[in-house]
């Protein structure tokens, strides 16, 4: 790497921001840890504030803050707690910002780090699912460059021809297909929690791994595709390929199609992303292909999985409709794991929701946050009276 960079990571310590700061300490001369956030590990961020000698540790639940001062004390990291603190260290002005909240709680800081001209490293889809337009918009005009972190969109940016995008027919992003490929929808009925969230190939966090149980992280990744991309709706397509080594494809005018390639290790991208536009070493299983032997490939089932289908219509509408996806299905994600609803119950509150709420297009990020959160509140309505 040509350059020592400061880094701040908000969501520390969530999946993708372990396996960031495993790449960061395993690369102490490259980063400067600015600062580290999460909602409320305490003994996690601690342990990784001090481990990393970050100059700050943020905790969102402020009840948490005396815990968080405690584990610190004599460590000279500064201890912030709530919200506002976590936007204030997003913008502290970072060379790059790891954005790796979980959900539509990440759009803030986000945005937060886009004004104060820091490099995005995107893990959060939410945010450009929710706030696309805005984002990218605000992005533009500070000059800042929004790098994918997701290993699908990853994919797409390693193989993209950003100077002459013209030649480019198609991207196709690729799909596990989760853990119930295979399962009817009766034999989804009686899917638990702790069965939904056993990916096959990756390791994540319970929220994602829901989302790739229902494909509903596929048709949340189409929206982001989109945004960060810039093709017609059309122009994006998706396929299931069980082994999950080729992470996705751009096909060419030509004919020509490229993949990226790799273990199912989200180390990978966010080494490429953390080096971009150089490359740095990574403790990765290298692929090989002779044991691999073979890859499979099929169209996916949007009758058995109906988030895909609901995802791309919300894409090809715009305006408001992916906000409201997007805030419908945390809120039926959250009530599946707490056990309110079933499995099958998610995709059908996503509908139901958007069936029923419909207003205009966001103008500005307010207008975001009013519709996510009549959004949830049609959600919850709606499963209270199911529970009636």
């Amino acid at each position: 790497m040509s350059a020592r960079k400061s880094l701040t990571i908000l969501g520390a310590t969530g999946s993708v921001g372990q396996s960031t700061l495993d790449l960061a300490m395993r690369n102490p001369d490259a980063f400067e840890i600015v600062a580290l956030t999460a909602h409320c590990d305490v003994e996690g961020l601690a342990d990784a504030a001090r481990k990393t000698r970050a100059k700050q540790a943020v905790i969102g639940n402020v009840d948490r803050k005396a815990a968080l001062e405690e584990a610190l004390a004599g460590s000279g990291v500064a201890v912030s707690a709530g919200a506002e603190a976590i936007c204030d260290a997003a913008g502290a002005g970072a060379d790059l910002v790891m954005a790796a909240i979980v959900g539509a709680a990440g759009i803030r800081p986000v945005m937060a780090a886009i004004e104060a001209g820091s490099t995005i490293a995107l893990a959060n889809k939410e945010s450009l699912v929710s706030a696309g337009s805005l984002m990218t918009e605000a992005a533009r005009k500070k000059g800042v460059t929004i790098l994918p972190v997701d290993s699908e969109h990853n994919a797409i940016f390693q193989c993209f021809d950003h100077d002459r995008p013209e030649g480019i027919s198609s991207i196709i992003l690729t799909a596990s297909g989760g853990p119930f490929r295979e399962w009817t929808r009766e034999q989804m009925r009686s899917v638990t929690p702790e069965r939904a969230v056993q990916h096959p190939n990756w390791s994540m966090g319970a929220k994602i791994s829901i989302d790739s149980a229902t494909l509903m992280n596929k048709g949340l990744e189409l929206i982001e595709a989109k945004h960060l991309f810039g093709l017609p709706a059309e122009d994006f397509r998706i396929v299931v390929h069980r082994q999950s080594v080729i992470h996705s494809l751009v096909e060419y005018r030509d004919g020509s199609v490229l993949a990226q390639l790799g273990s199912p290790d989200m180390r990978i991208p966010i080494a490429h992303i953390l080096a971009w536009p150089d490359r740095m070493e990574t403790p990765c299983e290298r692929l090989n292909l002779a044991e691999i032997g073979r890859l499979d490939f099929e169209e996916p089932d949007t009758e058995r999985f109906p988030a895909l289908a609901l995802a791309r219509a919300a894409m090809e509408a715009g305006g408001a409709r992916p906000a409201i996806l997007n805030a419908a299905n945390e809120e039926a994600v959250a009530a599946f794991l707490a056990g309110r609803i079933g499995f099958l119950d998610i995709a059908m509150i996503v509908e139901a929701v958007l069936d029923v709420y419909d207003p205009g297009s966001p103008q500005q990020l307010d207008d975001i946050f009013a519709i996510d959160g009549a959004a949830r509140a049609y959600a919850q309505d709606l499963m209270e009276k199911q529970a009636a």
